[in-house]
Order: structure tokens, then sequence, then C-alpha cells
């Protein structure tokens, strides 16, 4: 229903399209949402924002790149020196790609410590899921463009993956450089998928937002909306919660982009390409790195490679446990059969969830090393326990464990700790 202004143009507007009264109805005084969420929930409106600066940045930066492999490393640089505030667009679009993996992942560790991903939002889940792949897929693609030595051959080591299907292998790889090698076919293709992907994110985000507003934002407790005394409207009390959070976030953010620009970057990216000089050693981006190191592990030594080794490659077992890495978590709603949701109450889940963040640091780090010495049987062992967590732990844990009491409602357990509080 449309809502009636004191400003007439306003009316006018709204009553042949009510977008205002959409947009209240969203994120505005319409909006319910639960009273007790926190600053960890700020992070999905600023991955939000990341987005719109990723894309408006990227616009501009496509108005003067040339995807060429003559003229794309020199374009790169004639943005940096010639263009105006070129250094400036680049480098917020360069340390954008970062913060977006930040806030992104920070977003979904704390949808797995309070149990987001449990009924009814787990269709919500499986979607940001799916924005993570789109987001990855985006990353990678953009990491070509530069034609730097690290561009060039980050691209030829990952394409060179898909080789490992059988069957089908060799000709994905040749679709995906649109020839024999990785050249001037390969650059056309990822700017033009490079473009593309980020608007096929906004599609999922609608998707997100719309299953988000379905069933309400999860809370800190886990438990249900029991009534209106559990909501507050998102505007004003949240718009400037996440204001405050996003004040913060644009501290740290343009501190890297003023003060460190290069600080997630590779030197070898700063030397054009070079199809006959390999870099002593090839890495993806830092957010790449957890998946890098599984897909390492996988040699023919590996305990888990020794099931499936009469049947396929280590190679093509390494490309199985990494996409499945990520895919896994389509399942998680279904692993964790617990009817409790936040790991307050859970304390073996809580237990559980921080050994596996810390495996996940652990990932990353040997995603970064070289494949040789202790670095391959840590990456192994984390290797290991991250599917172990995910396909043993989450499920024993969620059906043997007893969980403390939850409180009635939300306003019951906000009622109380402002009762503790005073009684201080």
């Amino acid at each position: 229903m449309s809502r009636q202004f004191k400003n007439p143009v306003l009316n006018w507007i709204e009553y042949r399209l009510p977008i205002l009264s959409f947009i209240d109805d969203s994120v505005g005084s319409g909006y319910p949402t639960p009273k007790n969420l926190n600053y960890w929930w700020n992070f999905g409106s600023l991955a939000g924002i990341v987005l719109v600066v990723m894309i408006a940045s990227g616009i501009v930066l496509a108005m003067h790149y040339t995807p060429h492999v003559d003229y794309a490393f020199d374009s790169v640089e004639r943005i940096m020196r010639d263009v105006n505030y070129g250094w400036l667009i680049r480098y917020i679009h360069m340390n954008g790609a970062s913060m977006f993996f930040i806030v992104v992942y920070i977003h979904m560790f704390r949808g797995l410590y309070y149990g987001s991903f449990k009924a009814p939002r787990e269709l919500l889940w499986m979607i940001g899921v799916f924005i993570l792949l789109a987001m990855m897929a985006t990353a990678f693609m953009g990491y070509v463009l530069p034609w730097g030595q690290m561009s060039f051959w980050g691209a030829t080591v990952i394409t060179n993956l898909f080789s490992a299907i059988p069957l089908v292998g060799d000709s994905i790889v040749t679709l995906l450089w649109g020839g024999f090698s990785v050249d001037n076919p390969t650059l056309n293709r990822f700017f033009s998928l490079h473009y593309l992907l980020p608007f096929v994110i906004v599609g999922l985000v609608i998707f997100h937002l719309w299953a988000l507003h379905e069933h309400k934002s999860n809370n800190p407790l886990g438990v249900d909306i029991k009534g209106e005394q559990d909501l507050i409207p998102f505007h004003p009390y949240y718009t400037f919660k996440d204001l405050f959070g996003l004040g913060v976030f644009m501290i740290f953010f343009l501190s890297f982009v003023f003060f460190w620009p290069n600080f997630f970057g590779e030197p070898d990216n700063y030397i054009p390409a070079n199809p006959m000089a390999t870099p002593p050693h090839i890495v993806p981006e830092w957010y790449f790195l957890p998946y890098y190191a599984i897909l390492r592990a996988f040699t023919k030594d590996f305990i888990l490679y020794w099931p499936v080794s009469w049947l396929i490659t280590a190679k093509l077992a390494g490309v199985i446990a990494m996409f499945s890495s990520i895919l896994l978590l389509l399942l998680l709603p279904w692993l964790d059969g617990s009817k409790v949701r936040s790991a307050k109450f859970r304390p073996y889940y809580a237990m559980a969830f921080w050994v596996f963040f810390l495996n996940c640091i652990v990932l990353g780090y040997i995603g970064g090393k070289p494949a040789e010495g202790p670095f391959i049987l840590i990456g192994q062992i984390a290797t290991t326990y991250y599917f172990v967590h995910l396909l043993i732990i989450i499920p024993l844990v969620s059906r043997l464990e007893r969980p403390k009491p939850i409180p009635e409602s939300i306003s019951a357990a906000v009622t109380a700790a402002h009762a503790m509080k005073a009684g201080e």
C-alpha cells in the first residue's frame, strides 16, 4: 500500500511507483528486526556497500583498460600515471577485492557461530554460498587482467586444473583459453566475464535479501521471534548502527588504499607477463590460499587419497576436494542436526567452531608457503581436519551434546540482561 507524504511531489511519485514505501518496508521503519542484533550483523550491509564500490570503480577502470596482451600491462600503468585520480580508483578497486572477502568471510563465520544456516533460513545460507562462488570466479578473472607475471602464471596453473577432469577436461581448458595456451583470447574472455559476473552477484544478492526478509534476521540468541515485543524498526536503530560500523570499516579500508596500497599484492605482478620465465613461487591471492592448500594436499601418499587412488589421479582428487570444500557448506543445514541455533548455548559446538576457524587460518598460511618439507604434512593434516569437522564432528556434536537452556524469547533475555546490569 502506498504511503502519504507531506511533499506533493513524493505523493505523486508514490501513487504511480510506490518505491518509497518499498524502501521503507525493506530497510526503513516499516521493516521489523530482532532487538538484540550486535555489531557482527553489520557485515552483511558492509558487503553490499563494498559490492557497489567495486562495481562503480570497475566501470571507471574498464573505460581506460585495454584487454589485449600487448597493451594490457601498459594500460594499467597509464591508469596509474595519466588518468585523473586513476591511481586512487585502481587502489580502491584492487584493495576493495580483499575488503569484500574480509567482510564476507566474517559474515559467513558469524552465520556458522550463531546458526544462521538453520531452518527456516537454509535457502538464505545456500544463496550466500553461491554468492561466494561467484565472488571467487570474479576475483580470479580480475586478477588476470593486469597481465603481470603472477596474473599470467596464475591463470595458467588454475585453468590447467580442469584438464584433470576425465574425457572433457582438455576441451574445458581449450574453451577457457580460447586456443591452446593462455593468450589474447583468454584475456578477452576473462575481461568480459569479470565485467559481467558482478551483475550476476547483484542478482544473487537480491534473492539473498528476499530470503532474508521472508523470515527476518537470525539473532545472537538464535531463538524465534515470539511477537512485537521482540522487534524494533530497522530505521533508525540499525541504520545508525550500520553507519557507525561503516565509518570504522572505511578507516580500515582507506588505510590500505592510502598507506599500504600494495599490502595484498605480489611484487611479481609488477613485471609484465612473460611466458618464457616462470616465477619461483606461484601463489594466488590471499583469499584463495586455504583452497589452494587443500588442492596441493592431495599427493600420492596422502591418506585421504588412498581410498580413491585406484580410480582417479591425485591431481583430480585435489580439484574435487577444493571445490567440495565450498560445496559442502550447502549441506550444513542438514549436517548440523541440533535444534538449538546459537553456539552461546552449545559449548562443544563452540569449541569445535573455534578449532575449525584456527584450522582455516592454518590452511591459509600453508597455501602461501612452498609445497615442500613440513608444509606438505601440515597442509594434509589441516585438510583432513577440515573435512572431518564438516562431515563427522558437526553431525556427531549436534546429536550428542546437551545444549544449555535457551531463553523463552528475545525480549525476556534482553530484559533479564538489563536487570542484571542495573543490579550491579
